[in-house]
This record gives C-alpha cells, sequence and structure tokens, in this order.
C-alpha cells in the first residue's frame, strides 16, 4: 500500500481499538512534550553524593603516577578511586571484546578515557576535587590512521590481542577484517565498457542524544546495588558490570530510567560501573549525570571510514563487477567494531545485483576516539559511497541515474555478495520510481522573476547571509539497503512476560519486557500487541528491568520485530490458556467451545464467525493467567572470515530518497528544501511512529551530509569541537519538508509481516543530499559532511 503521511487507510484497525494497524498515541507523548517527563538525569535520593570522571587530557601516554592526596583532604568528598581500587579481579569490560579498562593503568589510550572517579556532597565539590588529582604522563606516540598504525615499528594500542579475531588480521592494529568474494571480479572487469574509480571520505558523527548519560546507583542492605539508568541494553550492562563489581549478577539489579536518545551511543557502558563502585564504596547513593563536554567523551561515536571503489558496467547499463575497500577507525577499544565491519563488507554493494565482487572491509585500532554504534551501523558510510559511485557511472554511459539504477536494481530472489538469496519483497526498483514521480517543489519565486526573496527560506536561514546572488537548485537520488536484527550467528532472542486478569470488572493485560524505550515506541507497540492478540482496551506496560529476561540491545531497527514477536508469541500462550479456562468454565453449555475457531475480542470470545460466547471477566474470574516466553527469529551464520559467504543476516530494509537543495556557491552554504522518501515497512503497525522513525532517521542523514563531525587533531588525536557550539546538528530551521511514502510488502517470516523501520532511511539521505549537492555546483564533492570551502574553493 502506498501512502502519503499518514492516510486514513492505515490508521484503521480491526478488531480491538487501539490494536496494531492504528496510529495510538504514545503513553509518553503529552509528558516529553510538556517538560513532565521524567529522565534519568531527574533522579534524586535524598541522601545522594555525586560522582565524577576524571578524564586524560592526552590521547597516548604511560602514567607514571596518580597522586589522590589533595582530591580526598577536599571538604564534602567521600571517595576518590583509581584503578588500584577495584575490587575484582576482573578490571576490563567490553561487548564483545573485553578490553576497555573500568579505569586507565599504565597507560591512556585516548583522549578523555576515564582515569579516576570522586564522589562528594555536591557535583561541583566533586568536579574540583577531581581537578587536584595530579597525574604524572609520559607523552608515546599516537596512532591515527591506516599509515601510522600498520607502519614497520608501529606503535600497538593492543599489546596482547588474545581474541578471536587476533589470528585473521594482518597486523595487531588492524581489530577485525572481513572480506566478501564472489565470481571473478578481475576477469568480469574485462567484460566492462566503462570502469569507474572512487575515494571517499566519511567524517565521525555523533549520536547527539539531547540527554546526557546519567544514572544512580544505590547501595542495598544484602552487599548489591541498585542501578537506575538509561541504557539501550540493561541485560548486556549487566553482564559486563557484575564480574568487575565482584559481585553475583543476581546482586546487580538495573531499572531503565527516563532515555533522551540513544541511537547506539547507550549500547555501551559509560557510568554504569563508576556510579556503582562509588555507591558500594561509600555506603550512600550516587548519582552521576555527565555534561555535554563529557558526553562527548563518554559515548562512542560512528566510525569514520575511508573507502575506495570500482565499479564496471556495459553500454546498456549493467553493472559487470564491483570492487572495494572500506577502512574504518574503530579508535581505542574494540566496543561494536567487529559487527560493524561484517556490515559494511556484506552491505557494500548496495541493493543491486552484481554477479562478481571483491570486498575488504576492516576495523582499525588507533589512539583517536572508541567507535561503535549508532544508527545505520556500517552501512551508512558504504551507501555514501556506492550511491556516489552510481551517479557517477550513470554520467560516465549517459544514462539517467535513476535509470541506470532501476535497471541493476536487486529484487526478491536476487543472490546477494554473501550467497545469500533475498527471499522476502526488495522493492528497489519500485521505491525510486516513486520517489522521482513526486513532483518536484515549486521553484522560488526570486529564483525565476528576480523578486525579492525571503530571506528565511534561503542557504544561511535566518542570519540573513545572501539575498539569493549566486543561489543555484540541485536534485540528487539515493536508495540504500540495510539488514534488521543481529547477525552472523548471533542468538538474536528476546524474552517477555505477560499477564491478563480482571481487575475491577475490567480484563486486564500487563507487559513486562526488558526492553530500553529510548523514543523508538516500543511501549506503544507492546500495548497494541496485547490489545489485538488478547482482546483488550486496558493494558499495563511495566518497566523495564531486569527481573525479566533479556530483551536485547534496543538497536540494530530489531526491538519490533523481535521483543515485539516476544510479546506477541506470549500473548499467544496466555490467549490458549484463557480459552482452556473457558471451556473448562462453559464448555458443556455451547458446542462451539470445541467446534469452532475462538478469538479474544473487545473484552469477549467470540467465535471467528462473530457470536459471542463470553465475556473475559467471566471466564477469568478468580484466575489469572501469566506466561513468560523467550522469542527467536529464524537463525543466522557467521560470514567466512576467508570469503566472507553465509547467510549472515535475518532481514532486509530499503529506503529511497529524492533530495532537493538551493546552494549558495559564492558562500558555500547549503539549503535542503526537501527530502522526499519512499520505504517498505512490510506492515506499519503504527502508521504514526513509522512516520516518525522515517523522519528522524532522514534528519540525521542530513545533518551528516552538510554539518556534523567530529573533529580529531591528526597529531595530537585530541578532539577540538566537543560541545554543540562547535558540533552542529539539524534544528527546525535545517529540516526541510519530508513527504513519505510508505509501503507495505510483508514478510512473512516476521510477525506480522513487518519490516524494521528505524536505520533505513539514515542510510540514503546523506548520498541523495550529497548527489543534489553535486548537481547543483557540478563539483566532486567525496567527502562528508561538505563545508562551505569545500563549495567555494576556499
Amino acid at each position: 500500500m502506498a501512502t502519503t503521511g499518514i492516510p486514513t487507510s492505515l490508521t484503521q484497525g480491526s478488531g480491538t481499538r487501539g490494536g496494531i494497524g492504528e496510529s495510538t498515541l504514545r503513553p509518553d507523548g503529552t509528558l516529553k512534550v510538556t517538560g513532565e517527563f521524567a529522565y534519568a538525569s531527574d533522579l534524586w535520593h535524598e541522601d545522594m553524593l555525586w560522582g565524577h570522571t576524571l578524564r586524560s587530557t592526552v590521547a597516548h601516554a604511560e602514567i607514571r603516577s596518580i597522586d589522590t592526596a589533595e582530591a580526598l583532604a577536599t571538604p564534602g568528598v567521600y571517595a576518590v578511586l583509581t584503578y588500584e581500587d577495584l575490587p575484582a579481579a576482573v578490571t576490563h569490560y567490553g561487548l564483545e571484546i573485553k578490553d576497555t579498562p573500568v579505569l586507565a593503568h599504565g597507560k591512556v589510550r585516548h583522549h578523555g578515557e576515564p582515569v579516576a572517579l570522586v564522589a562528594a556532597d555536591h557535583p561541583e565539590t566533586a568536579r574540583r576535587a577531581a581537578a587536584k588529582i595530579r597525574i604524572d604522563y609520559a607523552d608515546l606516540p599516537v596512532v591515527t590512521d591506516e599509515a601510522s598504525a600498520t607502519a614497520p615499528g608501529a606503535p600497538l594500542v593492543h599489546a596482547h590481542r588474545t581474541d578471536h579475531y587476533a589470528g585473521h588480521v594482518p597486523h595487531p592494529n588492524v581489530l577485525h577484517r572481513q572480506p566478501v568474494i564472489r565470481g571473478d571480479a578481475a576477469r568480469a572487469a574485462e567484460r566492462a565498457d566503462v570502469i569507474i574509480t572512487g575515494d571517499y571520505v566519511f567524517g565521525m558523527q555523533d549520536q547527539a542524544f539531547l540527554g546526557p548519560e546519567s544514572g544512580l546507583a544505590v547501595p542495598a542492605e544484602d552487599g548489591g546495588v541498585d542501578l537506575y539508568v538509561a541504557t539501550q541494553w540493561l541485560h548486556a550492562d549487566l553482564a559486563q558490570m557484575a564480574p568487575v563489581l565482584g559481585l553475583p549478577e543476581e546482586k546487580v539489579r538495573m531499572t531503565l530510567s527516563g532515555v533522551g536518545g540513544a541511537f547506539g551511543g547507550r549500547e555501551d557502558i559509560s557510568m554504569q560501573i563508576h556510579a556503582c563502585l562509588l555507591a558500594l564504596r561509600t555506603g550512600r547513593p550516587v548519582k552521576i549525570v555527565y555534561n555535554r563536554f563529557e558526553s562527548f567523551f563518554g559515548h562512542v561515536h560512528r566510525h569514520p571510514a575511508r573507502l575506495h571503489y570500482e565499479h564496471g558496467a556495459t553500454r546498456d547499463g549493467k553493472l559487470t563487477h564491483m570492487k572495494c575497500r572500506i577502512v574504518l577507525d574503530g579508535g581505542a577499544y574494540a566496543s561494536s567494531s567487529p559487527a560493524v565491519v561484517g556490515n559494511a563488507a556484506s552491505l557494500s554493494a548496495g541493493p543491486y545485483a552484481v554477479e562478481d565482487v571483491d570486498i575488504e572491509a576492516l576495523a582499525l585500532y588507533t589512539n583517536n576516539p572508541p567507535c561503535g554504534a549508532m544508527r545505520g551501523f556500517g552501512a551508512v558510510q558504504a551507501c555514501f559511497a556506492y550511491e556516489a559511485q552510481m551517479d557517477k557511472v550513470a554520467a560516465a554511459l549517459g544514462m539517467d541515474p535513476v535509470e541506470f539504477r532501476r535497471i541493476n536494481a536487486m529484487e526478491q530472489g536476487t543472490l546477494l555478495p554473501t550467497g545469500q538469496r533475498v527471499d522476502s519483497p526488495a522493492p528497489v526498483a519500485e521505491l525510486l520510481r516513486r520517489v522521482k514521480a513526486r513532483p518536484l517543489p515549486p521553484e522560488r519565486q526570486w529564483l525565476v522573476a528576480g523578486e525579492e526573496a525571503d530571506v528565511r527560506a534561503l542557504p544561511g536561514g535566518l542570519s540573513h547571509t545572501t539575498h539569493g546572488e549566486g543561489v543555484v537548485r540541485g536534485v540528487g537520488y539515493a536508495v540504500g539497503i540495510k539488514n534488521v536484527g543481529f547477525s552472523e550467528g548471533f542468538d538474536d532472542y528476546s524474552t517477555a512476560r505477560v499477564r491478563l486478569e480482571a481487575v475491577g470488572g475490567v480484563a486486564v493485560a500487563t507487559v513486562h519486557t526488558a526492553m530500553a524505550e529510548v523514543g523508538q515506541g516500543g511501549v506503544t507497540v507492546h500495548a497494541q500487541i496485547a490489545r489485538t492478540e488478547l482482546g483488550v482496551t486496558q493494558v499495563t506496560i511495566v518497566p523495564a528491568d531486569t527481573r525479566v529476561g533479556s530483551a536485547g540491545s534496543t538497536s540494530a531497527s530489531r526491538q519490533t520485530y523481535v521483543t515485539g514477536g516476544a510479546v506477541k508469541n506470549a500473548c499467544e500462550h496466555v490467549r490458549e490458556r484463557v480459552l482452556e479456562i473457558g471451556r473448562r468454565k462453559f464448555g458443556t453449555y455451547h458446542p462451539a467451545w470445541a467446534t469452532a475457531e475462538l478469538l479474544l475480542e473487545d473484552g469477549k470470545v467470540v467465535t471467528d464467525g462473530g457470536e459471542v460466547l463470553a465475556a473475559l471477566v467471566d471466564v477469568l474470574e478468580g484466575e489469572a493467567v501469566e506466561v513468560e516466553r523467550e522469542w527467536r527469529h529464524r537463525p543466522t551464520e557467521a560470514f567466512d572470515l576467508r570469503t566472507g559467504q553465509g547467510n549472515g543476516h535475518v532481514q532486509y530494509s530499503f529506503a529511497a530518497h529524492r533530495a532537493v537543495v538551493e546552494v549558495d556557491t559564492e558562500l558555500g552554504l547549503v539549503k535542503v528544501v526537501e527530502l522526499a522518501v519512499a520505504q517498505d515497512v512490510g506492515k506499519a503497525l503504527n502508521p504514526l511512529s513509522v512516520l516518525g522513525q522515517i523522519h528522524g532517521g532522514s534528519t540525521q542523514g542530513l545533518g551528516v551530509a552538510v554539518m556534523e563531525e567530529i573533529i580529531v587533531d591528526p597529531v595530537t588525536a585530541k578532539v577540538r569541537n566537543p560541545s554543540f557550539t562547535d558540533y552542529l546538528i539539524p534544528t527546525i530551521l535545517d529540516t526541510p519538508t519530508m513527504p513519505v511514502d510508505i509501503l507495505e510488502l510483508a514478510d512473512d517470516h516476521a510477525p506480522y509481516g513487518l519490516r524494521g523501520v528505524g536505520e533505513a532511511p539514515t542510510l540514503s539521505s546523506t548520498p541523495a543530499v550529497l548527489a543534489a549537492i553535486r548537481a547543483a555546483t557540478g563539483l566532486e564533492l567525496n567527502r562528508t559532511p561538505v563545508r562551505p570551502e569545500h563549495l567555494t574553493g576556499t
């Protein structure tokens, strides 16, 4: 079904009101827009202390000594901790490779690495005391790029590697390498009538969530600790925290607090362990809230990348082969870099059918800031490069860039470079057709008639930097492919506990998962699923915590698929038990209890023909039904480390963009006028939430196209712009009109046929904007973000 915005056809559900397919409102929405929602930074305890982290001022150095005496003597200070004060033999953590120290020991490996902790009775006291800690650093050479990382005699970021990838990489500073080889790209190149190569640079992007890292750790009488925290993955945090705290997991109890955005930046540990260490040492609750400066150092970022691509094509527009090499800068610690490498390699050919490929993707250990998960997860960098290549090949052939993409577009049944068959709808050509067919926004009158311009609509916006002189328009297209869910054989499951009971004469469902609600709307969708499956209107969502089994991470566009699948599965089991109770109570009074297909709708048990057999409250009288179930999607498998072959992904999602931009060629300023999107979502469980995800992902892609980049000094490896004064993100004035076409082509393997939504639009929005700027200016523009000096030559 194609839609623009949220049409009536998509907002009409069937069965119980408020079920799947309806645009039900978020339960936390009003509180958030009125400022009443309690975020983790609002946590409070009457006798709490404040924690602060002292971070390294250099990127690579030996720690000769740490003197904490003056800090400890500061009035109001209750504890100062260094590596020597850690309570357990386990002193490192990590999502996959446990290479990250809780506090630096012996050396620091990146600018901003945690070195010491302070707990005091006031946040300013904690900060001032931390400033009194004296650290004697001896600078070491820094590794900042591939050349310095792999040169003969290069300093090793990690001298003693024992991880799974160590035996498969060409140098210890190469964290992970994944080739993907299929066919014979060299021989296929001989058939090409045109061969196009390109080198591309993708800058380091920050998740830039507005709610800083924050949490409150409360020591418990049993010697354990309760942590209330903003995170993306409660159980992964727990598994990393308990060993370094020297506690069994059952004594580390975690509850999700209000999360002010995440986008991958909360998938790793930030302040969680530090707050717990201070709470356990002082015996007092300890709250840590990062300021914006510290937040830039306290979480991982999107991997900057250098990409080399080669494509060949025949005169009739068919791709003959593709070669590429993608080098991702993983920074000082592994985080999720190995998985990002797998994504970048397996998705590097884009949504195109090309039989002969020679692909290499790798991540480096460097002394730059650690990089890990961010919306798009390796596929964003690749999409930027392969879409630029599509435009260049089309231009060399004299073809329309959309038509060239359409000729080579994959479809259901296409064999991917990894050897995996696409076994669900892949409407790549249709998405491109839809964005191209959409009417273009009208030319501004001042451009065609010389009328006075409305400066608010010009490049530079309200800063009054231009009045229309030298402004030109361009249009660009892009399309991308993103996997959904965890990949490469990871046991990707979720757990849901569902209870159904009669309360005050009304049937009420209670849903309990450990899913982190980070803004994606899972709490809304889970209630919709419960209403649909159990036929009730009242649903209570229990706050996420570790009292229930893992829900996995809120990342990889997986939560609606996997935790939604778990909620659906648990509800189905609850429904069967309820019907068993009904048959036991009322089966002798009506044969339909045994012979008909029974449903739960609008608080009643009904036959598939609509006959009402009983009210749910009558069935449940005196009984409650509670079920906890794990749910898994179909399994994946690891990519072969030599050839990259394997069924590595569970599902794919696709989005296409058309960008219309206006560029002031004299001042180097860009205004994105419109960013049209077409995306297949499988099934829109909540159309309003789907639209929000598409708009949000597109805006983040726009940001990295024209403004967002963490600047790291190439000599010192120090971050130069850790603030929202110098690291710019799009505001409402930078966000264009975003018309959306939503397709609903069901994936038969997924619950309700749905397809993960949140990441795909982040991929293609960036190259679409760049393509439009190229069309406007005629410049090659092979790096992102585009800065004014790239457009003016200054």
